[in-house]
């Protein structure tokens, strides 16, 4: 099997070598063949990483059949919704992946279905808990009179009306009024 293998660590005080030793000693126990190795010096908190990207690039171009990581906190920590749509994105690509360090993390094992059912099901009590502090958030925001999202655009009301009785279209409106056809009908939808 051809495998790349990915290592991550958070700053340049720490080495990535700690991780690729042991991940080439067991790919090598395993009669894998490295073809690449990806190694990220950054955060996990984002998918913005260089060589992160790059592995799945390289694997929706399928050049290796598995991917080998230290541990899932070393391959992403953006959560579990967003950790289990990277997997599922390496398993829509024809790649498997496997965790080191978890054993029952492993694309190809008997556990496969059970960890990816369990981790769809923390990534969805996750955003349901999201929704609920985003929700308890603004209504908090909004006892104390804040109104939220972007300001609304107004104008002329009677201009608009004007140029509207005049025969213009929505988009010659919104052209002189330098505003979007969507604001303009809006906008006369609330005048009438």
């Amino acid at each position: 099997m051809r495998v790349a293998i990915y290592s991550r660590v958070s700053t340049d005080k720490q080495d990535t070598q700690n991780q690729l030793v042991q991940l080439r000693a067991f790919a090598a126990t395993q009669d894998w063949t490295v073809v690449r190795e990806y190694a990220d010096i950054a955060s996990g908190k984002n998918g913005d990483r260089q060589q992160f990207k790059a592995l799945f690039a390289a694997a929706s171009r399928r050049e290796f059949d598995s991917v080998l990581f230290w541990s899932l906190d070393r391959f992403s920590r953006e959560g579990v919704f967003e950790t289990l749509q990277y997997l599922q994105k390496l398993t829509q690509y024809g790649v498997g992946y496997r965790s080191f360090s978890e054993q029952y993390l492993d694309s190809c094992g008997m556990f496969r279905d059970a960890v990816i059912s369990i981790l769809a099901v923390i990534a969805k009590q996750e955003r349901v808990r999201l929704s609920e502090r985003t929700l308890a958030g603004l209504a908090v925001a909004r006892s104390r009179g804040r109104i939220g999202g972007r300001p609304r655009v107004t104008c002329d009301e009677q201009r608009l009306l004007n140029l509207r009785a005049s025969g213009k279209s929505l988009a010659g409106i919104a052209q002189e009024l330098k505003l979007s056809k969507t604001t303009v009908a809006r906008l006369l939808a609330e005048a009438q």
